[in-house]
């Protein structure tokens, strides 16, 4: 490893981390469930479920699995929204040894298709509404049992009973853990090593590709994660709120397996669109933990029962998937009293790499410090590391760092370094402190006159001109300068903001060549199910973007 010059920064924190403090995922949650038995583990529609009764149903679920054939290292498909069957399901996966392949319940029935059949997924664990999505392209697919959770429904945070007609071999998951509770579990010995989760990334390029996740990965950054934030971790005593999709990374492993390992109570929300059922949620949680992204921050804050919400317990909000807005943070301060923290990650990191620790005490611009036993090098075009104060790409060693991707040594043989370093695609630099700034995605950068524009930048600039609810932005090709910047704007209700107010904002912010040429004021921004905004999607020329010029 390179001298980690971040290392004088960390205070008491330790500079390495045992990644084999627990033998396995199983083993870090089979802790927690004989440890924190009596308390609640999760609370969703209006049911709470103790971490003994997790213990039990997963159980079930497990002695089902087994039942019908699943064996260790077999590719399990779970396709659900933030519901209690997500981590009853889960860790009877696990518990087989079985490997979780995480599905967006939104997914079109190719997306699906592909994800079905490169990952070899023989059972699918999927939510009633997206039922018509799998009877599409089933046939094209290794799927043999299909085990169905229902819409949630008050009252019954599993789901109701559904018809599961039309499909061979489908039955519910009530019935599924019935059976499963009348079975002998049979115990299976999992290690580091072994596969836990196939997590599908790059899809915005082509295809997307499984990033193999093991046991260890996801031990070591629970492990990193939790020696960073050690003042949000009271065994037994955190609330945390669930609004990000458990599919994702960030989710699955913050939200759900590391805080479950200290025994918090997890409130599933299983469609924060419902801005009702998510504040009711807030309410009456209070939670000590929130995480999200800046998008959900940023709708949030125009709620007007956030501040009736009783943030006193407050302890930690945290912020990745995308760069955090300076002025949603300040925004989300005002209201709640606490700062978003930043952090960085993606799923082939099992995700997190940097975070601010909790000895900051304000925004800073930065998503932290690399974690315990992470290093990180900033490459230039020729894998020679860039001066210091230079921006370069984020290449990274470490415990969290995935083994590949599944079935694509092409993929693997560039992915990576001749000396082991994943890349990441991402644009970096560091600060004297070792402060990790993100600069952009390498393939996002707009080159303008031959001078390097951030998108990141010019959004961060633009988003606090007054009246600028969110807003994109991306490179067009432009006969003077090659390419110029075209931005995309979402406005405040009632505000009366032109495209000439923000160029004027622009411009009092920033140098000539970074202001945006074109502006365009639209009703919406194409987004990712997590909430990221889809900078490709605004480059297409045929996307139909609703103008939205009149007052």
């Amino acid at each position: 490893m390179t001298a980690r010059h971040w290392l004088a920064s960390y205070g008491s924190i330790p500079a390495e981390i045992d990644a084999d403090a627990h033998a396995s995922v199983v083993a870090l949650t089979d802790d927690a469930m004989i440890r924190f038995a009596g308390k609640t583990a999760f609370v969703c529609a209006g049911q709470q479920f103790s971490y003994a009764e997790i213990d039990a149903l997963s159980g079930n679920f497990c002695a089902y699995l087994q039942s019908v054939g699943v064996k260790k290292g077999d590719r399990v498909a779970v396709m659900l929204p933030n519901i209690a069957a997500f981590p009853i399901a889960l860790l009877g996966i696990i518990r087989a040894g079985a490997v979780q392949v995480n599905v967006n319940p939104l997914y079109t029935p190719r997306e699906l298709e592909h994800q079905l059949r490169d990952s070899g997924s023989e059972q699918i664990v999927i939510y009633g509404d997206a039922l018509p999505t799998l009877a599409a392209i089933i046939a094209n697919t290794p799927v043999r049992q299909v085990l169905v959770a229902g819409r949630p429904s008050v009252g019954d945070a599993l789901g109701d009973e559904m018809s599961v007609d039309g499909f061979d071999n489908a039955v519910t998951l009530r019935t599924a853990l019935a059976r499963g509770s009348t079975l002998q579990r049979e115990p299976v010995a999992v290690s580091g090593g072994d596969l836990l989760f196939l997590q599908y990334t790059g899809g915005t390029t082509g295809l997307s590709k499984g990033a193999a996740l093991s046991h260890r990965n996801l031990v070591a950054n629970t492990e990193q994660f939790k020696a960073f934030m050690s003042d949000a971790m009271r065994p037994g005593e955190e609330v945390i709120v669930t609004a990000i999709p458990l599919y994702h990374i960030f989710a699955l492993m913050v939200n759900f397996i590391t805080y479950f390992s200290v025994g918090a109570e997890n409130w599933l929300v299983a469609n924060p669109r419902d801005a009702a059922d998510f504040m009711a949620n807030l309410k009456a949680a209070r939670p000590s933990i929130f995480l999200g992204v800046n998008t959900l921050y940023a709708s949030l804050i125009q709620h007007p029962q956030l501040a009736e919400v009783d943030w006193s317990r407050l302890r930690l909000s945290g912020g990745g998937g995308a760069a955090i807005v300076r002025t949603v943070s300040e925004r989300w301060k005002a209201i709640t009293g606490s700062f978003i923290r930043e952090g960085y990650g993606l799923s082939e990191t099992s995700p997190v790499l940097s975070f601010n620790p909790s000895f900051i005490d304000e925004f800073n611009g930065t998503t932290g410090l690399p974690l315990p036993s992470t290093d990180i090098r900033l490459l230039d075009d020729k894998d020679q590391e860039v001066a210091a104060g230079e921006a370069g790409e984020i290449c990274v060693k470490g415990p969290q760092v995935m083994r590949g991707y599944w079935e694509q040594p092409e993929a693997n043989a560039s992915a990576f370094t001749a000396d082991g370093y994943f890349r990441t695609g991402d644009i970096g630099m560091f600060d004297a402190k070792g402060f990790l700034k993100i600069v952009d995605r390498k393939k996002d950068m707009i080159i303008v006159s031959g001078f390097n524009v951030y998108p990141n930048e010019v959004e961060a600039v633009a988003t606090a001109c007054t009246g600028v609810t969110e807003c994109a932005c991306v490179g067009v090709p432009d006969e003077k300068t090659g390419e110029a910047v075209e931005l995309f704007v979402v406005k405040a209700p009632q505000s009366a903001l032109t495209e000439q107010d923000v160029i004027a904002h622009c411009r009092a912010g920033m140098v000539a060549y970074k202001v945006p040429k074109i502006v365009r004021i639209v009703e919406a921004l194409p987004k990712s199910a997590v909430g990221k905004i889809l900078r490709r999607e605004l480059r297409q020329p045929d996307r139909p973007l609703t103008n939205n010029h009149h007052e």
